[in-house]
């Protein structure tokens, strides 16, 4: 059976690269995820005054619970969003003056809940043009802690940012969430709290943390479910096998149940400890999915639903349209372009069966529209992307892997 090696998860490394800063020690991360998006976040990291050392599978992080090293700093983001919103919520513990911007297609992201948040806690924070997005600034002077109210229902990464501060303050954090999207992503959030030493209450719709840091540790940093969905689908689309191992029963990320839909249309699953396989049967059912709490692996599954005997309807996205780009609308504008019907509303999208007809895909520079009409592809001859490169945000060697999986089916491929 062909086996799949995925990077590393881009959450889990993002998640890891600010806990490791804000402990008490020195932390090793091992087998972190190099890519555009974590490479901006060490880049930023570093600019704060964090020193970072780095082997070929680790990186060692050296703590600051009292915050960046420098007293002032201008950061880049590119087009993190973790890092767009998790490293000023870090900056916001230390003392001095700091300004971070991001790419164009970053600054249109919002930012609004996190920063009205921050304010809330008396964080001197103002945006330098659009309210709400970046660029932005912030005047450090530590944060005091105490209560706050949060909308969440735009982006999970919000209360995780605010999660990850709780320690840091002097008072610890009682925050109340009025909405909630992407909800396995926070309780990715809470077991890495939990690694470096902090447990989280939770209180119905309020999440109590307590004040005291984190401790340094040694963590492993497990393969991206979201990566693997790729894989997975492929199998399922083509009647093929394919196993990713390191993902397993234990697996941190919401995302790995996504092979629970491939299921649910026919493919054969198995997920064992510290593996899962997906077998494709020669089928795909229609079905209606919520995909709210795994909105990432949205695009995987409208790309392989053509291929289906009946409709996909996939509702309860509409976080997906305030991604790297609208990403429900650019799927329905893709399939279109490959002769499928569609039709969407404000947070669903509904595909009917079809045999996609060959065209260029318009990527919006949005790494996972590339990679999710990549298993179109595999069944599809022809079918070319304006910016393929942009793979380089999580997996740069996508092309390649995939090819290499497809080749070794008998499947040529070139999307690259």
């Amino acid at each position: 059976m062909p086996l799949v090696h995925i990077p590393g998860s881009k959450s889990v490394t993002a998640r890891a690269l600010f806990l490791a800063a804000a402990a008490d020690g020195v932390t090793t991360l091992v087998r972190p995820l190099r890519s555009d998006d974590t490479e901006g976040f060490a880049e930023g990291l570093a600019r704060l005054g964090y020193r970072i050392g780095r082997t070929p599978d680790t990186w060692q992080v050296d703590g600051r619970p009292q915050g960046p090293a420098l007293p002032s700093a201008d950061v880049y983001c590119r087009d993190g969003a973790t890092t767009a919103r998790f490293l000023p919520t870090l900056a916001a513990v230390g003392h001095g003056s700091y300004r971070f911007d991001a790419s164009e297609q970053m600054r249109r992201r919002p930012l609004a809940p996190l920063t009205r948040a921050l304010r809330d806690l008396g964080v001197d924070l103002r945006h330098e043009a659009a309210d709400g997005h970046h660029p932005l600034r912030i005047e450090a002077a530590g944060v005091e802690g105490g209560e706050v109210t949060l909308d969440a229902g735009q982006s999970s990464q919000y209360l995780t940012a605010l999660l990850m501060l709780g320690p840091l303050t002097r008072r610890g954090l009682r925050i109340r969430v009025t909405d909630l999207v992407s909800a396995p992503y926070v309780e990715i959030t809470l077991a890495m709290m939990r690694s470096f030493g902090v447990e989280v209450v939770r209180e119905g719709d309020t999440f109590v943390v307590p004040a005291g840091g984190y401790r340094a540790t040694t963590y492993a940093i497990e393969p991206d479910a979201s990566t693997a969905s790729y894989f997975f689908a492929a199998a399922a689309v083509t009647g093929r096998e394919v196993t990713v191992p390191g993902l397993g029963q234990g697996a941190l990320q919401g995302d790995l149940g996504f092979v629970d839909v491939l299921r649910r249309m026919g493919a054969e699953v198995e997920v064992a400890a510290d593996r899962t396989t997906v077998r494709g049967t020669g089928g795909l059912r229609g079905l209606t999915v919520n995909m709210r709490d795994i909105s990432d692996t949205m695009p995987t599954l409208a790309a392989v639903a053509p291929f289906a005997d009946g409709p996909v309807r996939i509702e309860d996205v509409a976080n997906t349209r305030v991604k790297e780009c609208d990403r429900l609308d650019a799927c329905a504008e893709n399939l279109r372009r490959l002769g499928v019907a569609v039709e969407t509303g404000d947070d669903w999208i509904e595909i009917r069966p079809g045999t996609p007809a060959p065209a260029e895909i318009k990527t919006y520079g949005d790494h996972r529209v590339v990679m999710s009409f990549a298993v179109t592809a595999l069944r599809t001859p022809g079918i070319t992307f304006d910016d393929p490169a942009c793979v380089k945000k999580t997996f740069p060697d996508f092309h390649e892997a995939f090819g290499d999986l497809a080749a070794g089916w008998g499947i040529p491929l070139d999307t690259a």
